[in-house]
């Protein structure tokens, strides 16, 4: 804890009920009523009509909607030769590009000092205040508000990392509450004296438990209240916001908007980032965000989304997503499946989602610096440091930027080719108000996925799903290439991507060759589903138990448990319907202790008689043993079940264990 004694922590607590009662107008009569609270305000509406998108209009949609894009890396970009072309194929400001196309708020990150003693940048636009100042000018002119995302750290902030910026380094908390403050207050009224129209306040990036070196929360409220008291005094008007990730994980959201309700933060926003790939269901991000909403009356909105138009690299860096990657995929990755892909998450947050006010595109213009090779692009990198990092970021985030710094990650998930021509998709901003319908047509060919036994039959889809333009999907008949049979069959486990022609469109089938488990939920993640336990004496616990440093695989295991007055004695058995004719071998493992006088072993059955067991024991904690037969034979007809029984006297405390991962594999003949 860095509050360094009581009195220190006393003096924070007084300033902190200070500045609670100097919001709330309690306890001294001021004659005045308390500053209302800000709130959205109507923005342009700007939409260019398209040909060929085939966009739903989003109903109800109020003309105070954020559609918004981060852009910070433009300036970089722009240094380094980028330059940006609109519908007519004209080179023109990106900024009014945007403006034309829709966009009516422009979201720029603000680091600290992203800079080494040298003046060498350390990367990802090099984005301090001064180039905060220059997008929000030309953010300004063009009719878009700006949104200040501080990241109160030198680079990036994220989950993953929440670093000190160099000059706060080892200041305890009431210092860099006030330097904080005092930065914060400074950035802002270089952004007013400038003009620039800011509309909202970040405090923090995906601040999932931890800001600017703290991790203790009532520190985290002592750093973005003083954010926030410093944007309310430079920009009364405008909204603050707190930002987090992962809404997958609902519980943890719900956590943080508590915690932050408990310290009584003055805020307006609650924001997430949602990248549909890993991020889970729109449903889910809309419940999650509506409970928060209803609860603390807060307004939400999404602060970053993106998704790729192909799966194609164009800088030489490696990007988050390609063709290949094992990630959620709802959408083609096409220039219509970006649009519709956004289209969705507006939707979602304008008519699912409880004080839904908006969504950010982020980095939608990020794209190569047009060199023919990695190295010839990393010169423009390390000079203007428009790569996602430079060399130079080293000596403040080693083991991450130090190691593998480069170009942009997300130059496929641009609204821009490599050239910098403007894609049809950037319409959605607009269109998403008036919908536009298209030639509905096919789009994409719908990856297929297989899971095959290394011992089984490999057999290829003669049909594959064509997506169209509207959303909906027609089976084609498809022609697979060079496909090596042998080679998978003898390889092992092993990931293949196979190629093949649908309606004149590549097709790929992603197969995964493995050693198959034939049971279902074998860890026991979806609870008893599938298994039933017979005791045949009277046993204290025998359940599913969610614990996971008690489980070999996953939070779950099966769990016994009997006091020194019972005996253990029962069978945990599976019955598995349709296994093919063939040759297969079963394992179970357990662990306990307080046991004496153990009787356990994994069983197989066939059509009701006990034909094969595999001998195991339970010793001491965390030491694991597998019950395991090595080979049987199943014919057609044959019912099979599997299981472990488990019979023992308890000593001590009473004789208990853990069970899991159970698996039935196939063996070669």
């Amino acid at each position: 804890m860095l509050v360094k004694s009581t009195k220190n922590y006393k003096k924070i607590m007084l300033l902190a009920l200070v500045t609670v009662l100097a919001v709330t107008g309690c306890g001294k009569n001021t004659g005045s009523e308390p500053a209302a609270k800000p709130e959205p305000v109507a923005l342009q509406t700007n939409s260019l009509p398209s040909e060929t998108l085939h966009v739903e209009k989003v109903e109800n949609m109020k003309d105070e909607f954020i559609l918004g894009m981060d852009v910070s890396s433009v300036l970089s970009l722009e240094k380094s030769g980028v330059k940006y072309y609109d519908f007519d194929n004209k080179e023109e400001d990106l900024f009014k590009i945007l403006s034309d196309a829709g966009v009516n708020y422009i979201r720029v990150r603000v680091w600290n000092d992203p800079f080494d003693a040298s003046g060498n940048g350390y990367g990802g636009g090099n984005n301090d205040i001064d180039a905060a100042v220059e997008i929000g000018k030309r953010a300004t002119k063009y009719g878009m508000k700006l949104l200040v995302d501080f990241h109160y750290s030198d680079f990036w902030a994220d989950p993953g990392k929440q670093m000190v910026p160099k000059a706060w380094k080892g200041m305890n908390i009431e210092t860099k509450t006030e330097a904080l403050y005092e930065y914060t207050k400074d950035c802002l009224k270089k952004l007013k004296d400038a003009k620039v129209d800011v509309g909202m306040v970040q405090l923090g990036n995906e601040t999932n438990g931890a800001m600017c070196g703290e991790k203790i929360w009532m520190n985290i409220y002592y750093l973005m209240d003083a954010g926030s008291r410093a944007t309310r005094e430079i920009f009364p008007k405008a909204m603050i916001a707190v930002h987090f990730a992962n809404p997958e994980k609902a519980g943890s959201y719900a956590d943080y908007a508590k915690k932050l309700n408990y310290y009584n933060l003055d805020y307006d926003v609650f924001a997430s980032s949602y990248y549909p790939y890993w991020h889970g269901t729109l449903d889910n991000l809309s419940n999650v965000l509506s409970n928060i909403a209803e609860t603390y009356g807060k307004m939400v909105m999404v602060a970053e989304t993106s998704y790729a138009f192909t799966g194609e690299d164009t800088d030489f860096q490696a990007n988050t997503i390609s063709g290949g990657s094992s990630v959620t995929k709802n959408y083609p990755y096409t220039v219509h499946g970006q649009a519709t892909a956004f289209r969705d998450v507006v939707d979602t947050i304008a008519n699912k989602t409880k004080n839904g006010i908006g969504v950010f595109y982020w980095e939608g213009a990020w794209i190569t610096v047009g060199g023919n090779s990695w190295d010839e692009n990393s010169v423009k990198w390390e000079k203007y440091g428009s790569g996602w990092a430079s060399s130079y970021a080293k000596e403040y985030d080693p083991n991450d930027a130090g190691k593998y710094y480069g170009g942009s990650a997300v130059d496929n998930q641009a609204f821009f080719d490599a050239k910098g021509h403007v894609l049809e998709s950037l319409k959605v901003f607009g269109l998403v108000r008036n919908g536009s319908t298209g030639e509905v047509k096919a789009d994409a060919i719908e990856d297929t996925t297989l899971v095959i036994d290394i011992n089984g039959e490999i057999e290829l889809p003669k049909k594959v799903n064509a997506v169209m333009t509207d959303g909906s999907k027609k089976e084609l008949d498809v022609e697979w290439l060079n496909v090596d049979y042998d080679k998978m069959k003898k390889n092992g486990a092993a990931r293949y991507e196979i190629k093949g022609l649908a309606g004149g469109m590549e097709a790929k089938c992603y197969v995964s060759m493995i050693e198959f488990n034939f049971l279902e939920n074998y860890s026991f993640e979806e609870g008893e589903k599938g298994w039933k336990a017979t005791s045949k004496r009277a046993i204290d616990e025998l359940y599913v138990e969610d614990k996971s440093t008690d489980s070999l695989t996953g939070t779950k295991h099966y769990h016994f448990w009997a006091d020194k007055t019972k005996s253990v004695d029962f069978d945990l058995e599976q019955e598995v319907k349709d296994l093919p004719a063939g040759n297969y071998k079963f394992a179970i493992s357990v662990m306990g202790g307080d046991a004496d006088n153990v009787n356990a072993y994994a069983y197989v059955k066939k059509n009701g008689e006990v034909i094969a067991t595999g001998a195991t024991t339970i010793t001491s904690y965390n030491e694991w043993h597998e019950g395991r037969i090595p080979k049987f034979e199943v014919k057609d007809g044959d019912v099979i079940a599997v299981g472990i029984h488990v019979s023992c006297d308890p000593k001590g405390n009473g004789a208990w264990g853990k069970i899991d991962d159970a698996l039935l594999n196939s063996v070669a003949e």
